[in-house]
């Protein structure tokens, strides 16, 4: 009885693994850095989603209607975005950002911002008249 409980508990492992890990390769989104994200172009291309981390590039935004475009840089590499959709509150020249979406040509088309900010909070200021 024992020898034949150490196989089945392999088996039943690895059937666990193959359902639980097997199938998460079309279904990871990488996170890449302008720099890795156009060294790896040819292998991101035709519409294959990822995030694009960096800092909003001085004087690149242009606000649209509909997109926002600015310019994603980690310092060494640029890359020019498009966002569909309005941007967080927080977004501005010089934060942090992570933008998901392709690319578009040589251009990256996002339709999902996030925004790194700090953990302090700042409550709004009092209202006049109000009750301190």
């Amino acid at each position: 009885m024992t020898r034949l409980l150490a196989p089945l508990a392999g088996i039943a492992a690895l059937l666990v693994g193959v359902l639980a890990f097997g199938d998460l390769g079309p279904n990871l989104v990488y996170y890449l850095t302008p720099t890795e994200a156009v060294e790896q172009r040819a292998d991101f291309g035709g519409e294959r989603r990822f995030r694009l981390a960096g800092t909003v590039a001085e004087g690149s935004v242009e606000a649209g209607p509909q997109t926002t475009s600015f310019v994603v840089t980690d310092g060494d590499t640029t890359v020019p975005v498009t966002h569909t959709g309005e941007p967080p509150d927080l977004f501005q020249v010089g934060i942090q950002v992570v933008v998901e979406g392709a690319w578009i040509g040589t251009a990256f088309a996002s339709d999902t911002m996030l925004i790194q900010h700090d953990e302090t909070y700042y409550p709004p200021e009092d209202e006049p008249g109000a009750a301190a």
